[in-house]
């Protein structure tokens, strides 16, 4: 499996072959986002991006049952001076944009409340489970600042405009059962079915063509950034980098010959 730079903000292992499990591994502060856990998810979703070894799906959870990530660190921030504060948040934009275009799957198990960069995070994973007892918000307003780590931009695409500018416009919390009405979460779980489900996802993902994979999220994700047009001529070009493929081949003689795949990410 990958080797992987001893953290001191985040706590990594190998559930299943070929899936990872990530948890935020700041309990004593409702894993809130300071700035080593800004660099070190930074370093982490790099990594994966360059060198995702046998690692094909990530499983994103918070240690601990109270909170996912309740945000920033605000006693961290507390008397920053102005150059300080963006200089922080430049690592943090860095490590939310870095996640949402690793190009390995990461399904986000919210195992509690959600609030402002936590929710961000949750946003930018491609899809999300929660714990049925989680809160959500977006309560930058509340505080003199704004959702500045993605929120602004992935919550429409989540909701739609007039649900995102009411979430964050307001700052009021809502739970699971509206996330999942919403879009923001695809199912809800009671608290100790959540990661088991989570991880069942992961080892499906994890058990397919890990190429054909990466090769359809990329075109998911930056198709929608397009016009259809354009979008279909990027999927087509993703699609032809598969033909030549090692796994391609397998899949073909394997459904013929009545047995299961075996894929090599080749």
């Amino acid at each position: 499996m990958t080797d992987f730079p001893a953290f001191e903000t985040l706590a990594l292992e190998h559930p299943a072959p070929h899936v990872l499990l990530v948890r935020l591994n700041r309990p004593e502060v409702a894993n809130a986002l300071n700035t080593r856990m800004g660099r070190e998810l930074f370093a982490l979703w790099s990594q994966l991006s360059a060198e995702p070894g046998e690692t094909r799906c990530v499983v994103f959870t918070g240690t601990g049952g109270r909170a996912f990530c309740a945000g920033g660190d605000l006693k961290e921030r507390n008397g920053m001076t102005d150059a300080q504060w963006v200089a922080q948040h430049e690592i943090f934009e860095r490590a939310f944009w870095t996640m949402m275009d690793c190009p390995i799957p990461i399904l986000a198990a919210v195992n509690g409340h959600a609030y402002a960069g936590g929710l961000e995070m949750v946003l930018a994973s491609d899809f999300a489970y929660g714990q049925s007892t989680a809160r959500f918000a977006l309560t930058e307003v509340t505080i003199g600042i704004m959702p500045g780590a993605g929120g602004t931009m992935t919550l429409p695409r989540a909701v739609g405009e007039r649900r995102a500018k009411e979430i964050i416009l307001t700052g009021r919390p809502f739970g699971a059962q509206e996330a999942l009405e919403w879009g923001i979460l695809n199912a809800v779980y009671e608290p100790e079915a959540l990661l088991p489900a989570a991880l069942e996802t992961a080892q499906r993902i994890a058990a397919n063509a890990p190429l054909s994979v990466r090769q359809a999220k990329k075109s998911i994700h930056f198709g929608m950034q397009m016009d259809l047009r354009t979008g279909l001529r990027f999927e087509i070009e993703a699609y032809n980098r598969l033909v030549p493929t090692e796994d391609r081949r397998e899949g073909i003689a394997s459904f013929n010959e009545k047995r299961k795949p075996l894929f090599r990410g080749r």
